[in-house]
């Protein structure tokens, strides 16, 4: 590795320590300089009398306050986001001259913001919605803005139509009701009359639409792009980020609760995961196909309703992302922070991906609105690790103070600088492709299939996630009062599955379909269901039930060994401070039985019984039966077996009982399978 490439590793947080200022311990200052004597108090003629105009530090502290709320995103609203450092596995230089893929062991520092896409910033985290996954690479030629989604396929195929789907998906005007949720009229009224959202939809029906944890999904370019290497060959790809710890879900109900208990639940999760050292972490791949095959598929690949089937174009695993950083102030990093898929570096270009071009217009305009002005990336989160250079000084809170009288080309004043560089000295050159034909508004009849991957994905997802596709169907089109879009979405979908249809018609009081599927697709793809997914035990989290006479060898023998995979545990229990063992050992205890809830934890285990007519007896039934019914693993030693079989869960799949290590070894292995979805329901 070069030397100037070890000093990009920590380049963006070198640039960030130059803003960031700590208050503690310092006199207040207004925003001038001037120190303040009084904070609490405003001038005012006697100590009765009325304010005065004159009191400039009461100006000044309100009029701040009163603008510190900026217009928020028109969608991807509530976001959350983290630093951390991109790092090549390999040099990709025979598919891509971009200088961060360009030798084993290169790292970038990048920043991802991971949102919600519907909802307002105040929404819940845990909604069913689709959510965004955008990477902001701080290279040494640029900034590069990889803008994902969690799902690989998109509602629309042309980008003029993004204005149609978000007012379609959001509050409707004349109550602005329902927040962050598909369950309402105008949504799926949408739907029904822009049937190329089909694929979508299944996708959003979906578990991969409730994600565990923002640790726990996938991110998809959606769009089509190009490599191109230093010879001028191009490559159309698409790029996908994939968790270590696999691709894993909530099931409705916990996601619902979820909501209620912990509105932050994704957020928290993932700040408290990094703070305890357990960093998140994805793996970039990239689908390749070569020019030549640009239409050897039976869907067109610059279609963003359609997936590229990872079986049919194989993802190449190309580096790693670790985020390990949390920020410093989310308003100014979080908030903040502006991306753009049309922010690229040599050897990455468009394709003519309809909804891309859209896309390309859009974000700029976006930003220009939601942050003041053209200088948005001048805020330090946006800021590029490398200097620019150009002729666009002015304009709203511009900080870079340009010296010199010249701000235009052609000159001679400044040598004719800043000059542009050819290609082959670094210079952004669009790759050369020939295109044309007439003026039209009208779309390839290659993009006119729109059921037959939602269909490869109805038949590829296993029984579970059929159950929760025919749920959530029912869930989110039953809340539509108009019958007539019921019936309209069970006669869509038979094109996808008749099967399916006439479940979704049965639970929401519409007629079964009258059509037959049209789609007579019978391929699967394994990688399209989440059973197929890495399964591992690491950093899941256990709610440990105990009161006071545990056995303190078993109970710390157990969680050691938790400990010793990764996985995080909090002690719960009637009432806050510490539980004493049967020994000399006590615990603290996290949260009260009123201060969490078993939806907040991936398995219970408990080691403590009490009599029936308890708080403690009554709060811990709860904690397992809601844990039960959710699928989740529950462990049992010593006194806590005894409630198990009072409950009558003693014995089912999942439930586990015992001592030592077996129940460590076993314990762990239910948790890697994160459900078990044969489980009996008692």
């Amino acid at each position: 590795m070069h030397e100037k490439d070890k000093v990009n590793e920590k380049s963006k947080q070198d640039q960030l320590e130059h803003f960031k200022v700590e208050d503690t311990g310092k006199e207040m200052t207004t925003n001038q300089g001037l120190k303040v004597s009084e904070d609490e108090l405003s001038l005012t003629a006697g100590e009765r009398g009325p304010t005065l105009m004159e009191d400039f530090h009461f100006r000044e502290k309100m009029t701040h306050f009163d603008h510190e709320r900026i217009p928020e995103r028109v969608v991807h609203a509530r976001g959350f986001g983290v630093h951390g450092e991109f790092e090549a596995y390999e040099s990709m230089t025979e598919y891509t001259k971009a200088g961060f893929l360009s030798e084993a062991g290169k790292k970038t520092p990048v920043f991802v913001r991971f949102s919600t896409v519907v909802g307002s910033r105040g929404s819940a985290d845990t909604v069913r919605d689709v959510r965004g996954f955008a990477t902001k690479f701080y290279t040494e030629e640029g900034n590069y803005d990889l803008v994902n989604n969690i799902h690989p396929v998109f509602f629309i195929q042309d980008g003029i139509k993004f204005p149609d789907i978000v007012h379609a998906i959001k509050p409707e005007p004349h109550n602005e009701i329902p927040q962050a949720t598909a369950a309402h009229d105008t949504l799926w009224d949408f739907v029904v009359n822009n049937q190329e959202t089909a694929n979508q939809i299944m996708w959003l029906m979906s578990p991969r639409a409730v994600p565990r944890s923002y640790r726990m999904m996938e991110g998809f370019s959606i769009n089509t792009f190009r490599f191109v290497n230093k010879d001028g060959v191009s490559r159309f790809v698409r790029l996908h980020w994939k968790p270590k710890l696999g691709v894993h879900s909530l099931v409705w109900d916990e996601a619902q609760k979820i909501s209620g208990k912990d509105p932050d639940y994704h957020r928290r999760d993932l700040y408290d995961a990094i703070e305890m050292g357990n960093f998140a972490e994805y793996e970039l791949g990239v689908q390749m196909i070569e020019e030549s095959d640009e239409f050897s598929f039976d869907f067109d690949i610059l279609d963003a309703t359609k997936f590229w089937p990872e079986e049919e174009v194989p993802v190449k695993i190309i580096g790693k992302m670790t985020l390990n950083q949390n920020v410093d102030n989310f308003f100014a990093e979080t908030e903040q922070v502006a991306f753009h898929p049309g922010h690229v570096v040599p050897g990455i270009d468009f394709t003519n991906d309809p909804l891309l071009q859209g896309r390309l217009f859009s974000y700029t305009d976006t930003q220009l609105i939601r942050l003041g002005g053209p200088n948005f990336h001048e805020i330090p989160i946006n800021k590029p690790v490398v200097q620019f250079y150009n002729n666009q000084r002015d304009g709203y809170h511009r900080q870079t103070i340009n010296k010199g009288n010249v701000s235009y080309r052609r000159n001679s004043l400044a040598n004719n600088t800043p000059n542009p560089i050819s290609e082959e000295q670094g210079g952004y050159a669009h790759y050369q492709e020939k295109v044309e034909g007439k003026k039209v508004r009208q779309r390839s009849k290659s993009f006119g299939d729109h059921f037959s991957q939602a269909k490869i994905f109805w038949n590829s997802v296993s029984d579970p996630e059929k159950k929760h596709i025919i749920d959530a169907f029912s869930f989110e089109v039953g809340h539509v009062k108009n019958l007539n879009i019921r019936q309209k979405v069970v006669d869509m979908f038979a094109n996808v599955d008749v099967g399916l249809a006439k479940k979704i018609a049965e639970n929401i009081g519409v007629e079964p379909p009258k059509v037959v599927e049209n789609s007579t697709e019978t391929k699967t793809f394994p990688s399209l269901s989440q059973l197929n997914t890495i399964k591992t035990a690491a950093t899941r989290k256990v709610g440990v039930i105990l009161n006071n006479g545990f056995n303190d060898k078993e109970v710390m023998e157990v969680l050691h060994g938790l400990n010793a995979e990764g996985i995080t545990y909090e002690i719960i229990s009637e009432k806050q401070g510490r539980v004493m063992g049967t020994g000399s050992q006590d615990l603290m205890v996290n949260h009260t039985f009123s201060t969490t809830d078993p939806v907040l934890y991936d398995a219970i285990y408990i080691a403590s019984s009490a009599n029936q007519n308890t708080e403690f007896y009554k709060q811990t039934v709860y904690y397992l039966k809601e844990t039960y019914k959710h699928y989740k693993p529950i462990a049992a030693s010593q006194d806590g077996i005894k409630i198990l079989e009072e409950t009558n869960l003693k014995g089912n799949l999942g439930v586990l009982d015992g001592a030592g290590t077996r129940l460590i070894k076993d314990f762990i292995r239910a948790l890697a399978e994160h459900r078990h979805w044969e489980r009996k329901m008692i």
